[in-house]
């Protein structure tokens, strides 16, 4: 498929003692990137990466994301000078909101969240590209701040985000954006409109990088791809406007099938087409090729909440569906 990039992320409740491991397999299986995740309370993504970058020679580790009100901006820029300079090339950063809950549990909750997005992203871009920094923001304070080592080329910087407004937003100060699990091709389409507006606003003409989350359940039962669907439409947050088209039929079904193992198994076949990639080779990679021509620049398999079982369906797409792709 072109350009496309595909990646593998290592989910964040899988024990940090088995990134390298599953760092060189993911290498060793001809994927192009591996994505770490930061989610509260599980590891820290800077170190993670580090670990899997350390342990692999040509792999893109990806970091999404670093939820922004957690990092003052000078210092998530020397730790990802420090990660660039070491492995030039290689690293994908993100930044985003992080779950409102998680934040506020922390003390790190903010009026503004998009105010905290966009100062952190604006100020680490300028250290990372070796300027001078002042800004008095609602949330970002810098006071003639520079790197001492910045790097020789920054790495690009993505915002993992969903909403309009932050879409919007992501397309103004950021590199890329990074979409969900759960997204559709529509949903892509719909973010990329809101991104090129936001790039429109800034004048802005430079590339811009979308990765997609995508589930993974290389399976021709596609039970765990049921279960992962369920448990988003019961109890995740709603799908984007994009899938506006579902609201009556998906909002029928929960109220139908309240949990979450119920309406797995009342989901339409088509759902699992739509929010997945899941199933056969040939129905996987379908799936996938309509997210890539919808605009995922790289998509990134999420595989089942089950090591053993994640190790053996990252095997099996490397051997049958990436060669359907490429």
């Amino acid at each position: 498929m072109g350009d496309t990039a595909f990646g593998v992320m290592y989910r964040c409740d899988s024990p940090p003692e088995q990134l390298p491991a599953y760092a060189r397999l993911v290498e060793r299986l001809g994927y192009d990137e591996l994505w770490v995740v930061e989610d509260c309370f599980f590891t820290g993504a800077v170190s993670a990466a580090a670990i899997a970058a350390s342990v692999t020679e040509t792999l893109k580790i990806g970091i999404g994301i670093l939820p922004a009100a957690f990092r003052n901006p000078a210092l998530a820029a020397m730790e990802l000078t420090n990660l660039e300079r070491v492995f030039p090339g290689r690293i994908l950063p993100g930044f985003g909101h992080g779950m409102p809950d998680w934040v506020r549990q922390v003390g790190a909750d903010h009026p503004s969240p998009l105010a905290v997005l966009g100062e952190t992203v604006s100020a680490v871009r300028a250290l990372l590209a070796s300027e001078t920094v002042t800004v008095d923001g609602q949330y970002a304070k810098l006071d003639g701040v520079k790197l001492a080592f910045p790097p020789a080329e920054a790495p690009r910087i993505s915002t993992g985000v969903r909403g309009p407004r932050s879409l919007r937003l992501s397309g103004q100060v950021s590199d890329g954006t990074i979409l969900t699990e759960c997204t559709s091709a529509p949903s892509v389409r719909w973010s990329r409109e809101r991104i090129d507006a936001g790039r429109a606003d800034a004048g802005r003409t430079d590339p811009h990088r979308l990765t997609l989350y995508a589930w993974l359940d290389f399976d021709e039962k596609r039970e765990w791809a049921r279960q992962a669907i369920a448990g988003r439409l019961v109890g995740g947050p709603k799908l984007p406007p994009g899938d506006d088209d579902l609201a009556e039929e998906i909002a029928a079904l929960v109220a139908a099938h309240p949990k979450v193992e119920d309406l797995a198994g009342a989901l339409p076949e088509s759902y699992l087409d739509r929010f997945t990639v899941a199933g056969t080779a040939t129905q996987s990679a379908a799936s996938a090729k309509r997210l890539i021509d919808a605009g995922a620049d790289s998509v990134v398999f999420v595989p089942p909440n089950d090591p053993p079982l994640a190790v053996t369906q990252i095997t099996l797409a490397a051997t049958e569906l990436l060669p359907l792709l490429r």
